[in-house]
């Protein structure tokens, strides 16, 4: 089954924030690799993204969340979805030194 990948508006921001400060305090170029990979990440979520390890704010959401790593260790970016039925949802993008989200973090989006 091939599911369709779709990026909620809160991740699109968090993914253009990334991109703004990756690109102001390392390089453009280095900022528009890390979106390429990003993006070519997102797209292995097509085939079989319950592969994906539970996300720590799983049991602040009430569905299932599941969490993919971009980049390599304190670099690494945390791309939370859900998937519904056959389409994958891109919840969140943040930095692995970020918090976990809460569920007052939840509220505040609403």
């Amino acid at each position: 089954m091939i599911f369709q990948v779709r990026i909620t508006q809160q991740a699109e921001v968090e993914i253009e924030t990334a991109y703004r400060w990756l690109r102001k305090w390392n390089s453009a170029d280095y900022a528009d690799r890390w979106f390429r990979g990003l993006m070519n990440k997102l797209a292995t979520l097509q085939k079989q993204p319950q592969r994906c390890a539970l996300a720590i704010e799983n049991d602040v959401f009430s569905e299932e969340v599941r969490q993919l790593l971009h980049g390599k260790r304190r670099s690494a970016y945390r791309i939370l979805f859900v998937v519904r039925t056959d389409v994958v949802f891109i919840l969140h993008v943040r930095s692995s030194r970020q918090a976990p989200l809460t569920a007052e973090d939840l509220v505040d989006e609403g």
